[in-house]
């Protein structure tokens, strides 16, 4: 199926299911993935295996989004939010933590009223630079499309042959609570397999992770876009409710986007 990539480093803004009017930082390649997953349902398709890692320099992005800030702040328009998401994981890169550090001076500076907002697969928030930078922005969005390792290595494929959901869960607890965990449902088969992760199974020991971290937000969804696996399925909005029902009855805040 047709999968796209992002072309710039600052692209948008875009109307987001979650987020409201987002400008977007991609902080990888513009011309192809690069992530330390390769999630099935990935919107920017297949990791391309073989490509040397290459990052969007730190001043090359703090340019770009102040030139984009002043302009639009000139033309009186307004943002819900400005994004860290683009072509794979942001928190590969090696200036990350300077690069929240300049963006937030310049949203202060032109756009005061955006939130900061970080898309990340959660692989690396054990690097003390990535949670200190994480910490810092408004809106740090963690994945965790299961509480089962097995599902996990299906659906989001992490090239740590040593990953597990319980070593993610337990650097996740050092932000206490200071997080929205973000969590894609989806169904249909990949390479002969079945994947479902709405089964009663797999929502209750996600919803024992939920328990056990308390983020400050839970954000539910399920795929809208081609994804490069090509038997996979939404899940209906009914059944997102249904789950996002159980999250809130925890106390925890939850939103679906179909």
């Amino acid at each position: 199926m047709a999968t796209f990539l992002f072309p710039s480093v600052i692209f948008g803004p875009i109307q987001s299911r979650r987020l409201g009017t987002s400008l977007g930082i991609n902080l990888l390649p513009n011309d192809n993935k690069l992530c330390n997953f390769n999630c099935i349902y990935c919107e920017c398709g297949w990791n391309r295996p073989g490509v040397k890692a290459r990052f969007n320099s730190r001043e090359t992005v703090r340019q770009a989004l102040h030139q984009t800030l002043v302009r639009m702040s000139a033309e009186g328009r307004t943002l819900d939010v400005i994004t860290f998401a683009g072509n794979g994981e942001p928190t590969m890169h090696p200036d990350f933590e300077a690069i929240i550090a300049d963006t937030i001076e310049l949203r202060d500076a032109y756009m005061p009223m955006a939130r900061i907002s970080v898309l990340s697969n959660a692989t690396l928030i054990g690097r003390d630079s990535v949670m200190r930078a994480l910490l810092r922005v408004d809106n740090n969005i963690l994945k965790l499309d299961s509480a089962l390792d097995e599902t996990v290595r299906l659906i989001d494929n992490p090239n740590n042959p040593d990953f597990t959901v319980a070593s993610t869960v337990e650097l996740m607890e050092r932000f206490n609570g200071k997080f929205i965990l973000q969590t894609l449902f989806l169904r249909g088969t990949f390479e002969g397999r079945p994947v479902d992760n709405t089964t009663e199974n797999e929502v209750s020991a996600w919803l024992e992770i939920l328990r056990e971290l308390v983020p400050e937000q839970v954000m539910i969804y399920t795929i809208d876009r081609d994804t490069p696996a090509r038997d996979l399925h939404k899940v209906p909005l009914q059944e997102l409710e249904s789950i996002a029902d159980r999250v809130r009855n925890l106390d925890i805040p939850c939103s679906v986007s179909g």
